[in-house]
């Protein structure tokens, strides 16, 4: 491999590795304050997908608008799904949470099926990104399109953001106070209900904005989620489970190494990211910046 294909590799697996960051810092985010495993985030991701495509061929909102008003959207949803039916199953066994996410993905999806295909005619459709973002940048060693150093640019952004937030202000410290100790939280005053259901709201529209962001390059199709959430997944474990820092560092240095090593060796582009999770349970059970369970 010559350095200029090393180098489009590279690239590559930074654009995969803005999704998952995105992707894994939601899902660390309601893991860590929460203690939910949330199937259902792959499935969240792509409805950001499909509700920036439906904005557009709806109302004619271009990819900017929706940039913004998808992810809130997502975010809302998951508002009322934490409200209605997540917070029920809170003090029981996680396996519920889990069950009651995985069908919340597979009625998701279905229903979004059934939407691209009766009111569009389409099982898959694509999603043109603005003007601006067309085209290619010469950066004097690679040239590479304008769109994806833009994901790239922007998600490092939103996930520095998210981690200054929850780590090193005031919000953030309620925040983890409400999730780690509720009962003192209340006694001073504060509605911890409402600031449990924020968080999760929060987390989903990361998926939301991850999946307006995957639009254009994969295109929208009731199924993108489901083999990315796997791999996010496996960037949580490695990273820790509920650690912002080491999801955003897993996500980003994943996508790049199975980017180089899909490159290199082909066959072990699939599997590469579980032989690395395999390894560092072995060396390291709580992740590489995670804290021990009785730590916590």
């Amino acid at each position: 491999m010559n350095t200029q294909l090393l180098l489009i590799q590279v690239f590559n697996g930074l654009v995969n590795g803005a999704f998952y960051a995105l992707l894994s810092l939601g899902l660390a985010v309601i893991f860590g304050m929460l203690r939910i495993v949330n199937f259902a985030h792959g499935a969240l991701y792509m409805l950001g997908a499909f509700v920036a495509f439906a904005l557009g061929q709806a109302f004619g909102l271009g990819f900017w608008p929706s940039l913004i008003l998808a992810p809130l959207i997502v975010g809302l949803i998951g508002v009322v799904l934490e409200r209605t039916l997540l917070s029920r199953l809170y003090g029981l066994e996680p396996s519920y949470n889990l069950l009651l996410t995985f069908g919340l993905t597979l009625l998701t999806q279905d229903l979004v099926k059934q939407v691209m295909l009766s009111q569009y005619a389409v099982s898959s459709a694509p999603y043109t990104p603005p003007e601006a973002l067309s085209g290619v940048v010469n950066l004097g060693f690679v040239v590479f399109p304008k769109y994806r150093l833009f994901v790239i640019a922007l998600s490092v952004v939103i996930c520095l953001i998210t981690w200054f937030v929850i780590e090193k202000t005031r919000v953030g410290a309620i925040i983890r106070a409400s999730t780690e100790n509720p009962g003192v939280t209340r006694a001073f005053g504060i509605d911890v209900g409402k600031w449990v259901t924020g968080v999760f709201g929060v987390g989903v529209g990361l998926a939301g904005l991850a999946g307006v962001l995957a639009a254009p390059i994969y295109s929208v199709e009731p199924y993108m989620g489901s083999e990315l959430i796997i791999t996010t997944f496996a960037v949580v474990v490695i990273g820790g489970m509920g650690s912002i820092l080491g999801s955003v560092v897993t996500g980003f240095a994943v996508g790049v190494l199975a980017a180089v090593g899909s490159a290199l060796y082909p066959p072990i582009a699939n599997t590469l990211v579980f032989i690395l999770m395999a390894l560092v349970l072995l060396v390291r059970p709580s992740g590489l910046f995670g804290l021990p369970e009785g730590a916590r």
